[in-house]
């Protein structure tokens, strides 16, 4: 309910205009709450929940809902908003099917932000020639409402939910998919019953559910922190909302056809205003954030001593301090506090900002040495002189007007230097920005905007525990079998028990053209070198100057120095001329590397011989004192920065601010080594701001910027650069300086990242990848750096699952040389998608979600000739295949296995051609499968493979019985056996006896089968119980359970299903458990009836299905266990019976299975005559004759008639009744 303070204050501000952005959180509630167009929400009633009852009538939906005790009700999200007006306002319902857009750039000033909301608003709602609203941050402020009432609408009355609806579309024809939108509503009716999939999916995804509304498309989201906010509308701009979505949604067959899953999406909606307006309500709670001034709505000079000082747009930190009118404020641009009017507050609405400017404070205020831009972009190539100018400084260049300049690296627009060459004289300098003339530069190139060539590659690379090496051994390992070496029961794969999907749109799928053509090339393979058929990407070496994690450098041709401390030695200056030689080169050499980089490499590769630092100190201060006397000035310099760099280390600020002061005193000419002259800028420049010197780093701070952001593939040289470029990104954020924010965010991700500090980078990598996506790029086809394998291992790291593979199905592998691969991703997508489930990944349990990344990776595996990778694709891809029932799928990458393989080796053909028959076999093809077998034991003639051996015995011995040559089939089984008990392999013995003892029974004999089968049951028992062990240990046991049924021993036989069930419940095997528990209960229905026992074990039955989710196998044993309920007569057992009917009735009406729905209302009906409730009894029987008539299903609807009346004539009450079904 909305408190009476709010109602007060919505009431008067109809029609105000109150400045900043409180103006719009206030007429955001204060407008009426109709609009054209919107969608349709009933307010305030009740949302069903698993149900969809409307389509046979509300009066049905009304009586079973009250009857079964379901029904959960939850009121509508206007309700009470709205005044119940059944209709849902603005705050709730997206103006227009589009993504939410990035959040306001802080360089738009309010008045900006405010025309651009209008426009948008306007053109969703149709309204385009609505005129513009003025500027409330420019007129006057009489008639602003009470600051208090706005502060206390925020804390007391605003409602947080907001709606985020979903739909189903295809990309090619960006229309609406009904039937995959069906089928997820479908899904979502599912999950009503248990939200705890979907309630996970969004606290990861950092909102909390409300509700679900299948029927309307829609989830009802919450937020309570400013951070949940954040997140949540960083991962709605990159997308992983929708994608989450689709990972919740849709199941295998949808994954399986990947032409189908390549060309849908999940669109997702919110209302991006209302969304806002959220985040400013936190913020506005917490007290605490950062505005801009907006001006003309006060008068500073008239408001006394205490009032602060602003400027337009300046950005402030504001505070509330308990006063209705006015809080604290601080001018990040002077420091100076005072206190500001709240109704001149804009609070900057970008969440990102807010969390950066609080966490990254400075202790003064911003410089002013950078300014804000608005069209220019960065760019590179040759500019032009506007005015003559003469250096101040030895670093400066000096030029003439028309001049042309060579720009070192980039030009930024809104920096007051870039470092320029002077195409006349050649020399190098620091170039004003404000005397050059831009326009005559070249942008980046297409796709790059703030980064260069070189430098995309080295962010993109995977560390190493999750880079491609990694992903390559995983799939190596999935594609890894025991087929040569185990033998196999007949008809039994642990995943054989996976039901099986309709294959006919998922296998054109998999008979990719392109593909299959591309397999006839492959003969022209086997006269290509071993090294070009080793591995994918094997030549990718980093081609940059750095890598995200800092290459080893191939230091042996880098001179080394030994250290002798040996006094006589220390003044002899013949002992340090070396050094001081190879230090005193006036220009930039590769093995000065050593000295610059991050991770003081310098004290392994350029110096031994010491036992400590100090040493090594003493040492250089030696060495820089000769460097003194001899006047070695390039040498003093170096050494100076070394020794500076060993204070940095061992925390000695001051003492490293001397270093760096001697050298950049004496330097006066560094533009031959430019990395030394960038580290001097940056260190010492960090030093000064950790120290708080305000004045020494404002006037060092517009060169250091220069060399800092605009010399791409530049080295990092202490983790405290990171401290500068903070500094430098708050400034660009102040400025709305967006080339500059981008550039800056790309350095610090990049510095984080080599640091290793993988929780603190995290939000600068989102940051940069919505800048990519966003706020840079309005052409999405060129996106200037695409983060999201950083993101996707950061993701990964933080396990969150759902994030982490969302943001690796949306990246798109470049071919760029040492970016991901599309093998990078297969791996990284099987990995994530198997902690998504709760499992580990095992050869067993491959997802489907996997099968288009796989198949991806194959065409880049073709392309790259890399014939292994090839081949452990095809087996992953052929066994995933297998385990989802698609077995035209599973014989066909067999297939292409077994050709691959016969370019790599015997042992590798042998394997792939024995997996290609057994997938004949489980196709029940036993004729190809012979084939195979009999080539493959001739190709063993002569060997000493006695293991090999015995497993074409045993696979060509369950072929022959398929073809029906029961004597050769038991003869290759007894050869099989033989073999075995030649190596003394149980396992495999067990197995070939198991085999014999199903052989006997399929054909009768079921005293030999029983003989075989317990002789195989105690091997078994003899070996160490591993799950694959015990898994087929519970197959025997389920054929001797058979065998002994035939035999009449019924005890035996339900001792040994139930001891199944035991092991296939010891190691959670929910498909086992179902295959076992649809036996137990034929036996107790049928073979040996116990009706308390059955309806034990149908319950058990239900409980697997809701563990699979399979909603259709879910309904039917519902309607099974109803009649076995009914069948034990009592009351109590009939209430049961027509709870269970019930059960069946929601799924069927939500699977929109007629039929079946039609029939359960009638059952429902009969129970209620059953238990003498009479009034009851006539509603339902219409409820089922309705839902055949509404599908027009007349001889349903006949029969139902039919049956309807012999229930009241076969019954002792109402008789007369049943005539008037009989009539219709």
């Amino acid at each position: 309910m909305i408190s009476r303070s709010w109602k007060k204050f919505l009431s008067s501000c109809k029609g105000v205009a109150v400045p900043g952005t409180l103006a719009r959180l206030a007429n955001t509630y204060a407008a009426p709450c109709t609009r054209t167009g919107a969608r349709r929400v009933p307010a305030p009633a009740a949302f069903p929940r698993g149900t969809r009852l409307g389509e046979i009538g509300a009066s049905w939906s009304r009586v079973l809902r009250e009857e079964s005790g379901a029904g959960e009700q939850s009121k509508g999200p206007c309700a009470g908003v709205c005044g119940g007006a059944g209709e849902e306002c603005d705050s709730c319902c997206p103006h227009s099917p589009m993504l939410l857009p990035p959040w306001d750039h802080p360089q738009r000033t309010a008045a900006e932000r405010r025309g651009k909301w209008w426009r948008e608003k306007t053109m969703a709602s149709g309204k385009a020639g609505a005129s513009e609203p003025s500027n409330p941050a420019t007129e006057p402020a009489e008639g602003s409402p009470d600051t208090s009432l706005v502060l206390l609408a925020v804390t007391e009355g605003f409602p947080p939910e907001i709606s985020l609806f979903f739909s189903v579309e295809s990309r090619s024809s960006r229309c609406l998919n009904s039937q995959l939108q069906e089928a997820a509503r479908k899904k979502l009716w599912a999950l009503e019953s248990d939200d705890r999939d979907v309630c996970a999916l969004f606290k990861e995804l950092s909102a909390r559910l409300v509700c679900m509304q299948a029927q309307e498309d829609r989830f009802l989201l919450t937020f309570r922190t400013l951070e949940e906010v954040w997140k949540f509308s960083t991962y709605l701009t990159l997308g992983y909302v929708g994608s989450c979505l689709e990972q919740l949604l849709f199941d295998q067959e949808y994954w399986l056809n990947c032409a189908l899953m390549e060309d849908t999406e999940i669109r997702v909606t919110v209302d991006e205003d209302r969304l806002a307006t959220i985040h400013m309500s936190l913020l506005l709670q917490e007290g605490n954030f950062f505005s801009r001034a907006v001006p003309g709505v006060w008068q500073p000079e008239q408001e006394g001593e205490e009032s602060l000082q602003l400027c337009k747009n300046e950005l402030i930190h504001v505070k509330n301090i308990g006063e209705e009118s006015k809080w604290e404020g601080m001018s990040l641009l002077t420091g100076q506090r005072g206190l500001v009017p709240v109704t001149a507050l804009d609070p900057i609405p970008h969440p990102f900002y807010q969390w950066f400017l609080k966490n990254y404070a400075v202790g003064f205020g911003i410089s002013q040495e950078i300014s804000g831009t608005t069209s220019q972009s960065i760019v590179k190539g040759r500019c032009t002189a506007t005015e003559d100018h003469r250096g101040a400084a030895w670093d400066e260049l000096s030029f003439s007007k028309g001049d042309s300049i060579e720009v070192i690296g980039f030009f930024i627009p809104g920096l007051p230097w870039f470092v320029g060459k002077s195409v006349s004289s050649g020399s190098i300098g620091f170039v004003p920005t404000r005397y050059i003339s831009p326009e005559a530069c070249e942008p980046l190139g297409k796709g790059l905007v703030f980064l260069s060539e070189e430098e995309k590659c080295p962010l993109l690379r995977i560390p190493r525990n999750g880079g491609e090496q990694h992903f390559t051994t995983l799939l190596s390992d999935l594609a890894r079998t025991d087929i040569t070496s185990v033998y196999r029961l007949d008809g039994f794969e642990p995943t054989a028990m996976l039901p099986k999907v309709p294959s006919e749109a998922v296998l054109h799928g998999c008979k990719d053209i392109q593909l299959l053509q591309s397999w006839e090339e492959i003969n022209d393979l086997a006269t290509t070198s071993t090294s070009e058929l080793s591995s994918p990407g094997s030549d990718s070496a980093p081609a940059t100057l750095e890598d995200v994690l800092l290459e080893k450098l191939d230091d042996f041709d880098d001179p080394k120095f030994f250290i002798d401390l040996n006094a006589g030695h220390m003044e002899d200056a013949d002992v340090f001329d070396p050094i001081l030689t190879f230090l005193n080169q006036d220009s930039y050499v590769p093995s000065f590397q050593s000295l610059y980089d991050l991770s003081f490499s310098f004290l392994n590769s350029t110096f031994y011989g010491f036992s400590d630092e100090d040493e090594l100190v003493l040492y250089l201060e030696t060495s820089r004192n000769w460097a003194k006397r001899t006047h070695s000035v390039w040498a003093h310099v170096r050494l100076c920065f070394l020794l500076g760099k060993l204070c940095i280390k061992k925390v000695k600020f001051s003492q490293a601010r001397v270093y760096f002061e001697e050298a950049m005193s004496i330097l006066d000419r560094g533009f031959g080594d430019l990395p030394l002259l960038a580290a001097l800028h940056v260190n010492l420049a960090s030093i000064y701001l950790k120290q708080n010197m305000k004045h020494k780093f404002s006037s060092l701070l517009g060169k250091t910027v220069a060399l800092l952001v605009c010399l791409p593939g530049r080295s990092f040289s202490s983790e405290n650069e990171l401290e500068v470029m903070m500094y430098v990104l708050r400034e660009a954020i102040a400025v709305g300086n967006a080339p500059l924010e981008a550039r800056v965010c790309f350095l610090i991700v990049k510095l984080f990242l080599q640091l290793g500090k993988n929780d603190e980078v995290l939000p600068f990598t989102e940051h940069l990848q919505c800048l990519s996506t966003t706020l840079l790029s309005p052409d999405t086809s060129s996106v200037p750096l695409d983060a999201a394998p950083i993101l996707s291992y950061l993701y990964d790291k933080k396990y969150l699952p759902n994030i982490a593979l969302a943001s690796a199905r949306l990246f798109v592998p470049s071919g760029v040389k040492g970016a991901p691969t599309p093998i990078w991703r297969a791996g990284f997508i099987l990995q994530n998608t198997s902690k998504l489930l709760g499992s580990q990944l095992e050869r067993s349990s491959i997802p489907a979600l996997a099968c288009f990344y796989l198949k991806q990776a194959l065409h880049f595996s073709c392309e790259s000739r890399a014939v292994p990778i090839q081949r452990t694709l095809c087996a992953i891809l052929s066994r995933m295949y297998l385990q989802h029932g698609v077995l035209d799928g599973a014989v066909c990458y067999a297939a292409m296995a077994v050709t691959l393989s016969r370019l790599m080796g015997e042992e590798e053909a042998f394997e792939s051609s024995l997996s290609l028959g057994w997938m004949y076999l489980l196709h029940s093809q036993p004729g190809p499968a012979a084939a195979i077998m009999w080539q493959l034991l001739r190709s063993l003639h002569g060997t000493d493979s006695v293991t090999q051996g015995g497993a074409v015995h045993n696979l060509l011995a369950i072929a022959l019985k398929g073809e029906g040559q029961v004597q050769k089939a038991a003869e290759n089984y007894l050869r099989a056996l033989h073999k075995a008990k030649e190596t003394g392999n149980k396992r495999n013995q067990a197995i070939a006896l198991a085999n014999l003892g199903q052989l006997s029974l399929s054909h009768g004999a079921s005293q030999l089968s029983e003989l075989y089968l317990l002789q195989s049951a105690q091997l078994y028992a003899e070996l160490q119980g591993s799950e694959d062990l015990e898994m087929e240990l519970v197959r025997v046991l389920l054929w001797l359970a058979q065998a002994m049924v035939n035999r009449q021993r019924m005890e035996d036989g339900k001792l040994c299903y139930e001891l199944a069930l035991v092991f296939a419940l010891k190691w959670h095997n929910v498909r086992g458990q179902l295959h076992i528990t649809e036996s137990l209960c034929h036996f107790y229905s049928k073979v040996s009836p116990n009706p308390q026992a059955s309806i034990t074990y149908h319950e058990h039955w239900v409980s697997l299905a809701q563990q699979l989710q399979d909603r259709e196998l879910e309904g039917n044993v519902w309607q099974t266990l109803s009649q076995l309920y009914e069948a034990l007569g009592t009351s109590e057992a009939l209430r049961q019976s027509l709870d269970c009917t019930k059960q069946s009735l929601r799924i069927f009406i939500d699977l929109e299975e007629t039929v079946k729905a039609a029939e359960a209302w009638l059952q429902a009906g009969r129970l209620y005559y059953l238990m003498q409730e009479d009034e009851l009894v006539e509603m339902y029987f219409q409820a089922a004759i309705q839902t055949a008539l509404k599908w027009e299903n007349f001889s349903l609807a006949m029969d139902l008639y039919e049956k309807a009346g012999d229930t009241f004539f076969n019954g002792s009450r109402n008789r007369d009744r049943a005539v008037e079904f009989y009539r219709k």
